[in-house]
């Protein structure tokens, strides 16, 4: 005969359900929603100027190691040898693998490690201050725009990102338990670091994060007893770093040839001169010329409003703090201003060196996933303050900033798929910003503009075997991927039928024609299709690009 247990499985549930915090349920189904967007949403998304090329990167490194390092194409293909080629390398091995179109696959992989930098964000932000202060954090990422667009194609940038934010969580972790660390969290750290390093060489930061960490749990007692303290702290991660080093010259061949090359590439990017430009304020800079607050510029207006402020309350309550004596406020204290240090000293170096800008928050997102943490502990501390207080302002409060969050985003639904075009308030958002700061760097209007066309000339055209040569101010591959029969990718801008371009940097402009179909969001024109049949060479042409017309279309940017 069976035993009964020893009580009902109604209370059995109901003690689990009490253990499970509603605010990680919350974060738990948020995190499943932005898995769904991404398995549903990332064939919206145009194909980037850069992926091309580094997708060859990767072919090219897989060549050099089937090779048996003999083919070095792969150092002197561009300027690529600079970066590790991580997410490449798996792009092209799953499309060797998958009966799917490589950009298709770079897309979802992007998105995927996109979610997961959430996901990390999340972890780090619950681990400091809770579950109430994890779900802010997911929330402010989710409808961050330049993260949540940037998911989708920017395919170095947003993984770069999200190993940074992953590697920070499990350094916590293990620094947590210094001088004996978990294995696991070690080698998560050793993971996600080489991850990091694989993709860019700012990984080296991670290295300098390391030391602090271990330095912020250090204890403050006699000076050989921290001595020892510090040395088996430095013993327990040499693991991670081995493993970092191995994952690192795996994706980065380059940096295997010599160890001091991962810092030599450091110090190479901060003196690039690509001959790119880039608005700020009004005003057209080239990259080596941007003043030097450009990035935390682009910071201020980019981000939303709730996570700058959020961010801002967590790092003031933080500092305001230093009386408290409980330890468990002093260790949230101390790795709250650590998350604020990962944040604001790349930023801070880069306006102190004057490095060159790279398109608006391109090459800086990876201090958006620490900012949202920093929003997290923020609203929390804010919370708890008020709970305190009074608790019905509290909860009003929390309401109030789930509406907040909510209202951004709706306004990335409205953006959809140019997510990563918003602005905030600070500037007017799009409308404000148009033609004055960063606009479809990335040619993402590409699809619609070549679906429209498409639709325009099988409403109009009458003889089904005409061909109809398009011109396009960004790169052709996007086109060509696009496009089907009777469009046909041109170079030769003077005889095109059709000309494609984006707004930005006003290459809509470059050439006269009639705008058959224009692309808005929020009632801002990011995009025409001009018919050009018809107009003579000189027609197609204002009067000063007439003036200086190169032989051939205007060099297509690249944003390497």
């Amino acid at each position: 005969m069976l035993s009964r247990p020893a009580f009902p499985p109604r209370a059995f549930l109901r003690t689990r359900c009490e253990r499970f915090d509603p605010f990680d349920l919350a974060s738990a189904l948020l995190l499943a929603a932005l898995a769904a967007a991404a398995l549903l949403l990332f064939r919206h998304y145009a194909i980037s100027n850069d992926e091309e090329v580094q997708h060859r990167y990767g072919e090219l490194i897989i060549a050099y190691y089937a090779s048996g390092f003999t083919d070095t194409r792969v150092f002197t293909f561009g300027n690529l040898y600079l970066y590790g080629g991580l997410f490449d390398i798996i792009a092209v091995l799953l499309s060797r693998t998958l009966p799917v179109d490589p950009y298709v696959i770079r897309h979802l992989l992007c998105a995927l490690i996109g979610v997961g930098g959430i996901g990390a964000a999340w972890a780090t932000a619950r681990l400091i201050g809770g579950p109430r202060a994890g779900l802010i954090a997911v929330a402010a990422l989710a409808v961050c725009g330049p993260y949540f667009g940037g998911m989708f194609n920017h395919t170095k940038d947003i993984p770069f990102a999200a190993a940074a934010i992953g590697a920070t969580y499990f350094l916590l972790r293990a620094a947590r338990d210094l001088p004996q660390p978990r294995l696991r969290h070690v080698l998560g750290f050793g993971i996600l670091l080489g991850a990091a390093l694989g993709l860019r060489a700012m990984g080296l930061l991670l290295l300098l994060y390391l030391p602090a960490a271990v330095a912020l749990y250090a204890p403050r007692t006699a000076y050989g007893e921290s001595l020892r303290f510090l040395y088996r702290s430095a013993a327990a991660f040499l693991p991670a770093l081995a493993l970092a080093y191995l994952i690192m010259i795996a994706a980065w061949p380059w940096a295997a040839l010599a160890v001091l090359n991962p810092v030599r590439a450091l110090f190479a990017f901060a003196h690039f001169h690509y001959p790119i430009r880039t608005m700020l304020g009004g005003e057209s800079y080239s990259m080596a010329e941007a003043p030097r607050w450009y990035v935390p510029t682009y910071l201020a207006i980019k981000l939303p409003l709730a996570l700058l402020i959020g961010a801002a309350l967590g790092f003031v309550l933080a500092l305001a703090g230093g009386k408290r004596a409980d330890p468990r406020a002093i260790l949230r204290r101390r790795e709250t201003l650590f998350v604020a240090f990962i944040a604001l000293f790349p930023v801070a170096c880069q306006v102190i060196a004057h490095g060159p800008a790279f398109t608006g928050l391109r090459h800086f997102l990876f201090v958006v996933p620490p900012l949202a943490v920093l929003a997290g502990l923020g609203f929390d501390d804010l919370l708890r303050w008020l709970a305190i207080r009074l608790r019905v302002l509290a909860t009003a409060a929390l309401a109030g900033i789930g509406m907040w969050f909510a209202w951004d985003g709706i306004t990335l639904v409205r953006l959809h798929p140019y997510e990563y075009l918003f602005y905030n308030p600070l500037v007017g958002g799009l409308q404000g910003a148009q033609r004055n700061y960063e606009g479809d760097y990335w040619v993402n209007i590409m699809n619609e503009a070549v679906d429209g066309l498409e639709a325009y000339i099988a409403r109009t055209n009458k003889d089904p075997r005409q061909i109809f040569t398009v011109a396009v101010c960004g790169e052709r591959l996007p086109f060509e991927k696009e496009a089907q029969p009777p469009l046909q990718y041109t170079a030769d801008w003077d005889r095109a039928d059709f000309f494609i371009a984006p707004t930005q940097m006003n290459c809509d402009r470059a050439m006269l024609g009639k705008p058959i179909i224009t692309i808005e969001r929020l009632g801002v024109v990011i995009g025409v299709v001009k018919d050009m049949r018809g107009l003579s060479i000189e027609a197609r042409w204002p009067p000063l690009e007439m003036a200086r017309k190169p032989a051939g279309p205007p060099a297509a940017k690249k944003n390497l």
